[in-house]
C-alpha cells in the first residue's frame, strides 16, 4: 500500500489547503505527513509552514495542484448553477401543481425579489457582452 502513496497530501480548507509531504522512509515504514505549506486557491499564495524551505519540486507540485483545484472549483460552480436551473424548473412545477395558498404566500415575495434581482443582473451582463462584441 505505501508504494502507491503520493509524495504530497493536500488537506482542503476553506480557501485552499494545507500541504503535507508524505513519507514512509523510517524504520517502522509508518506514514509520516509533515506540513510544509498553506496555499490559497483564490490568489495563488503559497506560504511555507514554519521555517520550511520549499524545493522547486514542492513548488511545482503545489502549483499544479492549485491549477487543477481552480479548474475543479470552476466546473463545480457551473454545475451548481445548472442544478439551480433544474431546481427553479421543479419549483415552477410545484407552484403550478401542488403548492397550497399558504405555501405560496410563504415563498412568493422572496422568490419574486430574488428572480427580479437575478434577471436584472443577467440582462445587464448580457448587454455588456453584446456591446463588447459590437465594439
Amino acid at each position: 500500500m505505501t508504494a502507491d502513496l503520493p509524495d504530497y497530501y493536500f488537506r482542503v480548507r476553506e480557501n485552499g489547503a494545507a500541504v503535507f509531504r508524505v513519507s514512509t522512509e523510517n524504520r517502522q515504514r509508518r506514514i509520516e505527513m509533515d506540513e510544509i505549506a498553506v496555499v490559497n486557491v483564490k490568489n495563488g499564495n503559497i506560504k511555507p509552514h514554519g521555517d520550511v524551505a520549499l524545493s522547486e519540486a514542492d513548488l511545482a507540485a503545489i502549483s499544479d495542484w492549485i491549477t487543477a483545484r481552480q479548474a475543479q472549483l470552476a466546473a463545480r460552480e457551473v454545475d451548481d448553477i445548472l442544478r439551480t436551473v433544474d431546481h427553479l424548473n421543479l419549483t415552477t412545477q410545484w407552484a403550478q401543481s401542488r403548492a397550497t395558498d399558504q405555501q405560496l404566500e410563504a415563498v412568493t415575495d422572496a422568490l419574486l425579489l430574488t428572480m427580479h434581482d437575478l434577471r436584472s443582473v443577467l440582462v445587464r451582463k448580457k448587454a455588456d457582452r453584446l456591446g463588447k462584441m459590437e465594439g
